[in-house]
């Protein structure tokens, strides 16, 4: 493995999903890989197969030169931080995904507990926001 070439990849990659607002647990699940797997990834550990280099260059927004960094631009490591979370239309957003996949993993009577404080902050919240 080319361990310069596995570092600048990973580079790129974070700069870019900072730059969408997005967790590396959500670009693991739109990429279709194990998030562990995107850690890696992102730290220069392991290079992307061509097919998993041309999913992320989809989700994350951004060319293969500048993954890849043949570009200027994907060695300046500067991400935007401030940058609007962007999403599709349809498409929750980051912050709704990772609450969904905390939720998923409760059993049932944990799952119950949260929704029963969930409907009365809901209740609460309505009560407060009447004139």
């Amino acid at each position: 493995m080319n361990e310069e070439l596995a570092i600048t990849v990973g580079a790129a990659a974070r700069a870019a999903r900072v730059r969408l607002g997005l967790t590396q647990a959500d670009v693991a699940e739109r990429v279709g890989i194990a998030m562990e797997v995107y850690s890696r990834m992102e730290r220069g550990k392991v290079l992307p197969s061509v097919t998993t280099l041309r999913r992320l260059c989809q989700v994350l927004r951004i060319g293969a030169d500048t993954l890849l960094g043949l570009e200027a631009e994907a060695r300046v490591e500067a991400p935007v931080e401030e940058a609007p979370v962007t999403t599709a239309p349809g498409e929750d957003p980051p912050r709704l995904r990772r609450l969904m996949r905390a939720l998923r993993a409760l059993d049932a009577e944990q799952l119950r507990a949260v929704s029963q404080v969930v409907h009365g902050a809901l209740g609460l919240l309505r009560r407060s926001s009447l004139p």
